[in-house]
This record gives C-alpha cells, structure tokens and sequence, in this order.
C-alpha cells in the first residue's frame, strides 16, 4: 500500500475511533481509566441495609454519561468560596429528569471533593422540579473538583455520574496522607478516635469494620443518618473512581460494618460520615489495596452478607 492510502487508512480509524468515544459520553478520568460499571446489584432498598449481595465490579463516576443519563453542570467553572452549584441530570431525550427511586433516605446523593483528594462534601441538593434544576451550597477552593452524583432514575438500576469542576484562584495540592487505619478528630465535644479494620485486597469483597470511641470510650449511641448508623464513601487516587459502598445493619456503634470491594490494587480515600450527639462528624482515611487476600475469598466472586 502507498504512503498516501496508509495515512488515509490511518486517519479514517481515528476518526472513527473518537466517534466512539464521543457517543459513550464524555470521559473525566484519565484515558485508561476503567468504564463505568453498571450497577447489577443496584443499591440497599430503603429501610434494609441488610442483607444482598455485594459483587466485584469496577468503579464507576468516571463518566458524565452513563446508561443514557447525563450529568449536566450549569457551570464548569466557579469561582472559590462559599457558591451555589446547580446541575441537571438530563434523560437520553435531552429532558430533565424528574422522578427518583429514594436510596438511603435522599432521591440523589450528591460529593464533591478536589482531585488531590481534599475539600471532601457529601451534600443533599434540592430538585426544582419546574425546571428538573438541583441546587446545593458547597464551599470550593481553587483546583479542579470532582462532581459525582449517585442516584437511582425510578424504574432504573442505581446509576453514578460525574464531571469536573474548575475553581479559579492558584492551586496548592496537598500530598495524600500515607496508608492510615487509625484517624482522630477534635470537637467540642472532645476527641473522636476512628479505627478501620478489614481485608482490602484487591479483587474481593470484604467487610471494612470502623469504631467510634470518644475520649477513649467507646460510643454506643451513634445516631441514624440517612437511614443507617454510618456512611463511608471510598474514591480511588488517581482517576477518582468511584466505588459503592453499604452500611450493614447493625448495634448504635461503636463499630459498623461495610460491604465493598477495592476492584484493582492502588491508594483509595475513604470517608466516613456518622452522627453522634445531633452533630454529623466526617473522618478520612488512606487504604492501599495491594497483596492476595486473607482467608477464604474466592477471586472475581461474591460475598454473602
């Protein structure tokens, strides 16, 4: 073959290569990063955190589209400070998407955290419906944010959607604390002591155990926040993947257990959300899933709780 046809053959190939992508929705993470999982075992149906089963898949968030819905921000670039941020989730016909199945007490859960992992939100919007507009207050620093949505369209599977947001202003990263099982944080109340235990080997799924203490006792009086004695989000450095986490049912503290699963080795950020004496308290930690798993875990397979 001539070197003019070998080009056009070339450019024909990309060309069509990027109509690919382009239809799949617009990627946010890097290009290598995983698709989007669809949710199989969807989420915890109200009232039950019990219960399911708890499978190996992806992460998702890492695309503004997914499952012919689209995560559409008012505006992409905000300025730092306390703002207003305003989306629409919008159906596979442009129109705004109106009707929720609720999950966890909220029709859509909305986090917002900076790429380096900091600045974390997780914050419940409020749905106009004459104009299928979500709004929320949220506090930005400059940098590049990450907006993900988790949300159930009523009828549908649980879906994620997520964007990047730009906050103008000069950008200073903060390092990622190391590998950190054991995280503390000052209150009024006193000093609230964390502790995360459980397998996180990749490729598993696994029970994370977190537990309260404060002051050094144990708390047994954990209140329910949006229908469960805690809340644990886990974000994958790097590309911000998204993984789905469930509270299990369980005592007011002062442990709770997770069902997850870390579906590639690497650092993970997880938050945790609980509330304790009327007031919602946040706690991070840094988890490397790397090394074979111990116990009985059978590899790509599920876990029974």
């Amino acid at each position: 073959m001539s070197t003019p046809l070998r080009v056009a053959a070339f450019v024909t190939v990309l060309a069509a290569a990027f109509a690919v992508a382009w239809g799949g929705g617009r990627l946010v993470g890097p290009i290598e990063a995983a698709p989007a999982a669809a949710h199989a075992d969807g989420h915890a149906s109200e009232g039950g955190h019990g219960a399911h089963t708890s499978k190996v898949a992806d992460v998702s968030g890492l695309t503004a589209q997914a499952d012919g819905y689209t995560l559409a921000l008012a505006d992409r670039s905000m300025q730092p400070g306390r703002a207003r941020l305003d989306f629409q989730v919008l159906t596979s016909g442009g129109r705004p998407l109106l009707d929720y199945t609720e999950t966890h007490t909220k029709d859509l859960h909305l986090i917002v955290v900076r790429r380096d992992l900091t600045g974390f939100q997780h914050v419940h919007p409020t749905l106009d419906r004459a104009t299928g507009t979500w709004s929320v207050d949220v506090r930005l620093t400059p940098g590049v944010w990450r907006v993900i949505a988790d949300l159930t369209p009523a009828g549908w599977d649980g879906i994620t959607l997520a964007d990047d947001l730009s906050v103008t202003g000069d950008f200073e990263p903060e390092e990622l604390p190391a590998d950190t099982r054991t995280v503390t944080v000052e209150t009024d109340e006193g000093t609230y002591t964390m502790t995360l235990d459980g397998d996180t080997a990749p490729g598993v799924g696994t029970v994370l155990t977190t537990t309260i203490e404060l002051d050094g006792e144990p708390v047994t009086d954990l209140e329910p926040y949006l229908g469960a004695f805690g809340h644990l989000v886990a974000i994958r450095s790097g590309d911000l993947g998204y993984l789905h986490v469930h509270p299990e049912e369980g005592q007011p503290g002062p442990g709770i257990d997770f069902a997850t699963a870390f579906p590639t080795a690497g650092t993970y950020r997880l938050f945790l959300d609980f509330q304790h004496r009327s007031e919602v308290r946040t706690a991070a930690f840094t988890v490397e899933s790397a090394g074979a798993p111990s116990g009985d875990h059978e590899e790509g397979g599920t876990h029974e709780h």
